[in-house]
């Protein structure tokens, strides 16, 4: 009888815990749904041609396409062959933001592509794979009269993909070609105000130099970038989950020293993810707003990459640790097979961060898709990290069934224990399954609501309600993760209750001061939990 009653005790606490974490769940999707405006607002910029008559084409002086001190510009080139400039007399500028407008450190980082408006003409047709060399240069100020102070200086290379719909005759002169965008520049800060980019496109007949590329008529950019109020919601959550998974851990750490054994191999592991998810959790982001830090988007990467990494080795051992046959128990070496792809992979995709936004901290035009050897480069980097993401989830896969099947069979064992001993490993049984469901549940909700962002409008309306479905993916699926780690930690917390010597040789028929734990693996003070110890000797058996 105080079995039953204890293990219905332990079942009503695990529905009120599973209905406090639902119910913020939903709180995270409604806080990035309702309240958070777009993650991202894409703004598109014409540039001007700007006339640069000055010997050398010396840099010193930089073109402003408007402004109290704009340049001399250009309607198209026919007025320029009228004039007789020459191509490397041209610049296109872009000024950022538009006019009357000012740049924001809460818009965390500037993304942009390019496209080019290319005529077909008879006399000047596109080649094929024809590629196009930019010499671009980009400087900032924080005040409309302050001198512009260069930021980078590049001579880029662009492959051109370009179609043509429409027979190339002397009737389709004019006409323009559908070409692909370019990757131009990413930087990982906005600390200025204002930003102006000078782009030229210099020719040099004897070295080919953009010769066969077709007429260009206008230079296109469209400029992506934070939402200011979306970052605000994002500092704020993770400021206040920050120190939640700190409490977490803290307490779930403290329960563990008070054992008299060791801490075994999940506890370890489970902890190691609260490590990495506060790490990924601390609010660092706070200082980009003061600082100009354009590492951050390389090292939200970082930390990104460590826990996922961490939470996938963690499903591999949680899975290993409750296969109850299994001799290599309790040790991180048991699990290099399935742990190795894990390494490997994440380091694949570190090397191939690395190369892109690692170099881009010097230099913002640099694309390491804009050339054959570093998109067969990146390329072999992600086909690398892919294969080994399939042998992780066919390993996953597989000790996820040799466990179901292994737990199926012991509880054949069940029906010659008394009631509540039984009551007690039903209890503990079920406990299991349901966090590999919870688990399953959040890795289902992840890549559906990823794949909903992508085919949505990016918000949904209801009557006068507009649903943010980009936002509510990010902070629903954040806060989801960081209320996995916290009941992992809470549910799976060391228990130091003891039921008493009558109880324990009585109804429930286990050793003095045995634990109701919500693991099947070694969490009693002085050794394995009475459904490890039974499975065994029936393996043994």
């Amino acid at each position: 009888m105080a079995g039953a009653i204890i293990e219905n005790m332990s079942t009503r606490k695990l529905c009120i815990v599973g209905g406090i974490l639902l119910v913020l769940q939903v709180i995270a999707f409604l806080v990035g749904g309702l309240i958070a405006p777009s993650p991202t607002t894409a703004v598109p910029y014409m540039s001007v041609k700007c006339i640069d008559v000055r010997k050398n084409h010396h840099r010193a002086k930089w073109l402003m396409p408007w402004g109290p001190n704009h340049c001399k510009k250009l309607k198209d080139f026919d007025e320029a062959v009228s004039r007789q400039i020459e191509a490397n007399d041209i610049v296109f500028a872009v000024h950022i933001p538009l006019p009357s407008k000012e740049m924001s450190p809460w818009f965390q980082f500037m993304l942009f592509i390019m496209q080019l408006d290319i005529a077909f003409k008879m006399d000047n047709d596109l080649k094929e794979n024809a590629e196009i060399t930019l010499d671009v240069s980009l400087a900032y100020r924080d005040d409309m009269f302050d001198d512009w102070e260069e930021i980078a200086h590049a001579i880029e290379i662009r492959k051109l993909k370009c179609t043509f719909g429409s027979p190339k005759t002397v009737e389709s002169e004019g006409r323009h070609y559908d070409c692909d965008f370019l990757p131009f520049m990413e930087i990982g800060s906005v600390a200025h105000k204002y930003y102006l980019i000078n782009i030229r496109l210099p020719v040099n007949d004897r070295k080919g130099i953009n010769v066969g590329i077709g007429e260009i008529k206008d230079i296109r950019l469209v400029g992506i970038h934070q939402n200011g109020g979306f970052t605000k919601v994002w500092f704020a959550m993770k400021t206040f989950l920050t120190p939640s998974i700190l409490i977490i851990m803290v307490w779930y750490w403290r329960r563990i020293t008070l054992m008299t054994r060791a801490p075994v191999l999940l506890e370890k592991v489970i902890f190691a993810l609260g490590i990495s998810m506060t790490f990924i959790n601390i609010p660092v982001e706070w200082f980009s707003i003061g600082f100009d830090w354009t590492w951050m988007l390389l090292f939200g990467d970082i930390r990104q990459g460590i826990f996922y990494a961490m939470l996938l080795s963690f499903w591999i051992i949680f899975c290993g640790e409750h296969m109850m046959d299994q001799n290599e128990r309790n040790r991180l070496s048991g699990y290099w097979k399935q742990v190795g792809p894990i390494a490997v992979g994440s380091f694949c995709l570190f090397i191939f961060d690395m190369c892109e936004r690692g170099v881009q901290l010097k230099n913002p035009f640099y694309s390491i898709w804009t050339t054959e050897v570093g998109t067969e480069l990146a390329m072999a980097f992600i086909i690398v990290a892919g294969i080994c993401l399939c042998l992780y989830f066919l390993f996953l896969c597989f000790m996820v069934f040799q466990v179901f099947r292994n737990i199926s069979g012991k509880q054949s064992s069940l029906p010659a224990m008394s009631k509540a001993r039984r009551l007690h490993y039903e209890g503990l049984i079920f406990r299991f399954k349901f966090m590999m469901l919870i688990t399953l549940a959040c890795a289902a909700m992840t890549v559906i609501f990823f794949i909903v962002s992508q085919v949505t409008e990016g918000h949904w309306k209801w009557g006068d309600i507009t649903i943010q479905v980009n936002s509510a993916f990010f902070t629903g699926i954040y806060g989801m993760w960081n209320l996995y780690v916290f009941a992992l930690m809470f549910l799976y917390a060391p228990s130091h209750k003891n039921y008493g010597e009558d109880q324990s040789n009585g109804d429930l028929g286990v050793n003095s001061g045995e634990e109701l734990q919500l693991t099947t693996t070694i969490t009693h003070v002085d050794g394995p939990t009475e459904v490890y110890k039974l499975a065994r000797k029936e393996a043994q058996e």
